[in-house]
């Protein structure tokens, strides 16, 4: 079966070569004076807490990616397993208890 790309030469698709060309985004003098405010959920401040709010050690990361790119980077099954079912316990728990 041969495919035809006569899809990109059927009129009124809308579909052509060349892109579309885009307009610089100007910000209006309103959106200027105002300020976004975001609030977190209750459960996010949760985990952010558990967590410790997202700092990592970036000696740690490097050396693990060096050791990937290396092909000396073993994967301990058992404590990937344990992690999953810590976690699986935790949803349960969790779920169980707004319910």
């Amino acid at each position: 079966m041969k495919i035809d790309p006569s899809i990109g030469k059927t009129p009124g698709l809308g579909v052509s070569a060349t892109p579309a060309p885009t307009k610089p985004l100007e910000a209006s003098s309103i959106a200027r004076n105002q300020t976004a405010t975001v609030q977190m959920s209750g459960q996010f401040q949760q985990l952010e807490r558990q967590v410790g709010g997202g700092s990592f050690d970036a000696q740690k990361v490097q050396s693990i990616k060096n050791a990937i790119a290396e092909g000396r980077f073993q994967v301990d099954a058992s404590k990937v397993a344990d992690g999953l079912l810590s976690s699986v316990r935790d949803l349960i728990r969790t779920n169980s208890r707004s319910a």
